[in-house]
């Protein structure tokens, strides 16, 4: 099995999305020690983010780049490769002011291309990178799983939105919320999130 794992929390080593993901990770190689990992830090390597430049160097001749657009092309082919080989992806994903971190809105600007994970035909998009699950780390500083704040969470539902329209179905999210409400509330939401991940190694896995 191949495992992308993703971090793209800024705090460091204060970020309950990293410590979070290292445990998945590290569940998942406890269960299968041949599995293969990864890891890609948007924050300590981070994206570009997509420019029309970008976009429109698909239809042009390599000579007809300038050496910055061609460099982020080849490293966008780099980032698209390592997930399409990848079986089971593990994302960090924090919720700031609502949604995600940019930094991994870049990511998944180079993974959404056209012709490779997903395609348009005649009745409709169709996903192209089927057959891998998803395993996503949802930190937030609040509760928005449930109540009057739902309909704020643009984290979650876009994450899975996405996924689905490059045609993975299998979106697995590992939840720690309330992380600002106070110590004890904290602690709480982290020892839940690790219990579920505990749990991990009875779930069906890609690859």
């Amino acid at each position: 099995m191949n495992v992308l794992h993703i971090d793209s929390g800024i705090l460091g080593d204060h970020s309950v999305s990293r410590r979070l993901t290292a445990a998945i990770v590290a569940q998942i190689k406890a269960d299968d020690p041949s599995a293969t990992v990864t890891y890609r830090d948007l924050v300590a390597e981070a994206l570009p983010h997509l420019t029309g430049a970008h976009l429109m160097a698909a239809n042009a001749k390599p000579g007809e780049l300038d050496a910055q657009v061609a460099a982020d092309v080849r490293n966008s082919a780099i980032v698209l490769d390592e997930f399409l080989a990848a079986d089971t992806i593990v994302v960090g994903a924090p919720m700031y002011n609502f949604s995600l971190p940019s930094q991994l809105k870049a990511w998944i600007d180079r993974i959404a291309v056209a012709g490779k994970t997903f395609r348009y035909t005649a009745n409709g998009p169709e996903g192209l990178a089927t057959g891998k699950k998803v395993i996503v780390v949802s930190t937030r500083g609040g509760h928005y799983s449930s109540g009057p704040a739902a309909a704020m969470d643009h984290q979650e539902s876009y994450l899975t939105a996405v996924f689905g329209f490059i045609g993975i179905t299998d979106v697995e999210f590992v939840r720690a919320e309330g992380l600002n409400l106070g110590a004890d509330q904290k602690a709480t939401a982290i020892s839940e999130a690790e219990a579920t991940i505990s749990g991990l190694g009875s779930l069906k896995l890609a690859g």
